[in-house]
């Protein structure tokens, strides 16, 4: 562990274009379905991954990481979250996840609004977070805004790409939002969809609100390029039905790039999704009916829909708030342990690991990007002390394009300092 902390030192001092890395001697968890390999090898160069696996040379000159005992992995993905939005979700004025006074929605840009500095992007950055697919919370419209892609590097602008996908629910909560029911919610959306070429047509005639329109012109903008299928539009759904009526929009927009998020029901219609060659990002273990919309929840709910050939990723949508992201790890290793419960559905380690790496970015198009080891994505790389979806493990280096990250956060800070306090270390209120 020592000549490993040394080796860290060194890449530090050392200018980032020059650096090539080698993590040697670990076990290898590519991250893009296949099993992790025992003493495997992942090379890096200038911020990119070159090759991963088990008999990858190391170039003379390169910097060796000694990871044997260890897991090399990649960086987990957190598939939909509000990171970065919101320092407390309990203080209105920390918190730019959703704007219910707004005259706009489709319009919202989050991009704008991401803090890279807050302290929870710390701690989840050291649990081994290295980005996340970042999403507005809807307001007075079922339409919630443009979410972004964010990385977790530390120094590095934290939004890769803005206005990345479009935001919209059309189960219950968007039922509620349009009036108080889904045929409320559907007349709504096609009725945004429709001004939106109405302002395609038109955009100096087109007046907003005050000419009747239910979207102002900068919705109607921001609905284009959802409608031309140039950005996926991320539609929460939960019932089966409701996953039906979500896929029978391409009849009449045929160039939607649908995305499904929740989807607890969707095990009764995989085939249909799987069909539709439409990815989900579901929420992990949603087994309880806490909702008439999720009477049919069930944990083989995910390994049920990849059974069928659909492309699912993990999210902690529908977790108790606030949603913390490391939990990722958790969810995906009870996919691996109900795979061993009779009669129950899950997910073997790979594919399983999968859900919280490549197919988060492969369900937005950055499969070539970020979310795996493979050749030319962007080294994201966290070593583990032991199995990435064991409980007990946890992170000892993260490595975000090839840099080390800082492992302490403000919980190690406190930990620390009061784990053994020395005088004068409490405050007052302690020391009586």
């Amino acid at each position: 562990m020592k000549a490993a902390l040394l080796a860290v030192a060194a890449l530090i001092a050392a200018p980032l274009s020059a650096q090539t890395i080698a993590f040697v001697g670990g076990t290898v968890a590519i991250g893009d379905g296949s099993a992790p390999m025992p003493g495997g090898t992942v090379l890096v160069r200038d911020g990119r991954i070159v090759a991963a696996g088990a008999s990858v040379a190391v170039p003379a000159g390169a910097t060796v990481i000694d990871a044997h005992g260890k897991w090399v992995a990649a960086g987990i993905v957190a598939g939909l979250t509000n990171l970065g939005l919101a320092d407390s979700d309990g203080i209105e004025e920390s918190n730019d996840t959703s704007a219910d006074k707004s005259p706009f929605a489709a319009a919202l840009d989050v991009s704008t609004a991401i803090n890279p500095d807050g302290v929870i992007m710390a701690i989840e950055r050291a649990d081994g977070i290295t980005s996340a697919l970042v999403s507005p919370g809807t307001g007075g419209s079922i339409f919630a805004g443009q979410g972004a892609v964010i990385t977790l590097g530390l120094g590095d602008p934290p939004v890769t790409r803005p206005r990345a996908f479009q935001y919209v629910e059309l189960g219950e909560d968007g039922g509620k939002t349009a009036g108080g029911s889904r045929p409320a919610a559907y007349a709504m959306f096609r009725d945004a969809l429709t001004e939106a070429q109405d302002y395609r047509r038109n955009a100096a005639g087109f007046g907003g609100r005050e000419r009747g329109s239910l979207i102002k012109r900068g919705d109607a903008a921001a609905l284009l390029p959802v409608i031309d299928g140039k950005m996926p539009l991320l539609v929460h759904v939960e019932r089966a039905s409701d996953i039906l009526s979500v896929l029978a929009l391409t009849h009449d927009y045929p160039q939607l790039k649908l995305v499904l998020v929740g989807a607890t029901e969707g095990w009764m219609v995989a085939r249909q999704i799987a069909a539709a060659h439409v990815p989900v990002i579901a929420a992990a273990l949603a087994d309880l009916p806490e909702q008439f919309e999720r009477v049919a929840a069930t944990e083989s709910n995910v390994g049920r829909m990849e059974q069928a050939g659909v492309l699912v990723a993990l999210s902690t949508v529908d977790a108790s708030a606030p949603a913390q992201q490391r939990n990722l790890t958790q969810y995906a290793g009870n996919l691996v342990a109900i795979s061993r419960v009779p009669g129950a559905t899950g997910l073997d380690w790979g594919r399983a690991f999968a859900t919280i790496t490549s197919a988060p970015a492969r369900a937005l198009g950055l499969d070539g990007e970020i979310g795996s080891l493979r050749a030319g994505r962007r080294a994201d790389v966290v070593l583990w002390d032991g199995d990435p979806l064991e409980l007990a493990s946890a992170p000892v280096a993260v490595y975000i394009g090839g840099r080390p990250q800082p492992m302490r956060t403000r919980q190690t800070e406190l930990r620390d300092r009061y784990s053994t306090p020395g005088e004068g270390d409490l405050p007052k209120a302690y020391q009586h």
